[in-house]
């Protein structure tokens, strides 16, 4: 029995961000579809910390994977990172291992592309401005997502670590036909012309005011997965069209929807599907609310491995 090993450089390899939009295009169509086998997330305490595990099968294309997400506080003590994932990708025919690979790595990576898939359907065509709220390992892909599917011209990372922003603009700034740039800048002013707004950090309080937005803007938050955390306000949330990742997962978890106690108008894949639609006007203001679902962490992690295996990275090894 061979299994190929992939590290956290050999999945970011495998799957550019434009096959990995396509790819959680795929999982998200299949899921409002009811294509997908997604049971809810089991815990397993230990005296120590707290594993999570969530399987997916897509019914359609087959992908079948599941991600171990471990979260140890001592951890750091010991000079280890405080949450871990892995994934191992299944054959649906046998159930026989085929890989194992990074998840934190492929986890950015999905969720980046689901960002950058709600750019492309929500978005207008011509949105040039964004805003990006954090500077960390989730805001790059969402940043880089957004960069596949608009032709943005300017760019200002919002991080309370002026280091961090520096560095990802610094990354920014070496792609071809790189937007310009902006640091240091009032959140304020910047939300107010912004085409595009990103949320991707752990705020327990709104990060901007709603008010400020301008009509057509468009809003992703990926940060807040807890009931309690909350990175935008009611008044963006109220004033938006409410696309989710999952109904039935944001409802229960995502605290910038249950504070305000929003109405969801749809599920992306329904968009997708072509069962609901996308942008219905210029100065319609969309927000995209994802916590996350199994189905995207199968189909990205089929699709890094037949990237693997085409440019044959990672490391077979015969078990």
């Amino acid at each position: 029995m061979k299994i190929r090993i992939l590290t956290a450089r050999d999945v970011e390899a495998a799957l550019p961000m434009g096959k990995a939009i396509e790819a959680v295009r795929s999982a998200f169509g299949q899921f409002s579809a009811g294509q997908a086998n997604v049971p809810l997330r089991s815990r397993f305490h230990t005296d120590k910390g707290v594993s999570l595990i969530m399987p997916a099968h897509l019914k359609q294309t087959g992908d079948f994977a599941l991600k171990v997400v471990s979260i140890y506080g001592d951890n750091p003590a010991k000079g280890l990172p405080t949450v871990t994932a892995t994934v191992l990708v299944l054959d649906p025919e046998t159930g026989m291992p085929r890989a194992f690979m990074d998840g934190d790595s492929l986890t950015a990576l999905r969720t980046g592309a689901a960002g950058g898939l709600a750019a492309d359907l929500l978005a207008r065509k011509d949105a040039r401005r964004a805003v990006l709220f954090g500077a960390g390992v989730q805001a790059r892909t969402q940043l880089m997502a957004a960069l596949e599917v608009r032709p943005l011209d300017e760019i200002t990372i919002i991080d309370p670590v002026p280091a961090a922003a520096e560095r990802l603009g610094a990354e920014v700034e070496t792609r071809e036909k790189a937007p310009v740039v902006k640091l240091g800048v009032d959140p304020s002013a910047a939300v107010a012309t912004a085409d595009i707004i990103m949320a991707a950090t752990t705020a327990t309080t709104p990060l901007f005011d709603g008010n400020l937005l301008k009509p057509g803007t468009h809003v992703t938050g990926v940060g807040s997965f807890t009931p309690d955390m909350q990175e935008i306000d009611a008044v963006t949330v109220n004033r938006a069209r409410v696309v989710v990742d999952s109904r039935e997962g944001c409802q229960a978890e995502a605290g910038d929807l249950i504070k305000a106690n929003a109405t969801i108008d749809a599920e992306i894949g329904e968009i997708v599907n072509g069962t609901s639609p996308g942008r219905q006007s210029d100065d319609e203001i969309t927000f995209f609310k994802s916590v996350g679902v199994a189905a995207q962490d199968a189909a990205a992690a089929a699709a890094v491995l037949d990237g693997a295996q085409e440019k044959n990275l990672g490391q077979i090894i015969d078990l």
